[in-house]
């Protein structure tokens, strides 16, 4: 099973932190907002990275973020 980080585009308002804590899935675009690395709202997380993703889910003031099985 893979989790997906998802991203509700409508919620978040670019502070980042998402960013800091996921840079290998997540960058910022010209506007501070995060931009997922493949383009896309749902992105794969490695099992690797699966704790810093909920670390993100967590942390996210405007609850944007959500892991959800592939």
């Amino acid at each position: 099973m893979t989790l997906h980080l998802d991203i509700d585009w409508t919620r978040c308002q670019g502070r980042g932190l998402c960013i800091e804590l996921v840079p290998e899935l997540l960058d910022e675009d010209d506007w501070g907002y995060p931009e997922a690395r493949n383009h896309d709202s749902s992105l794969p997380v490695p099992p690797a990275l699966v704790r810093y993703a909920e670390e993100a889910v967590r942390e996210c003031p405007r609850l944007a973020l959500r892991l959800t099985d592939g």
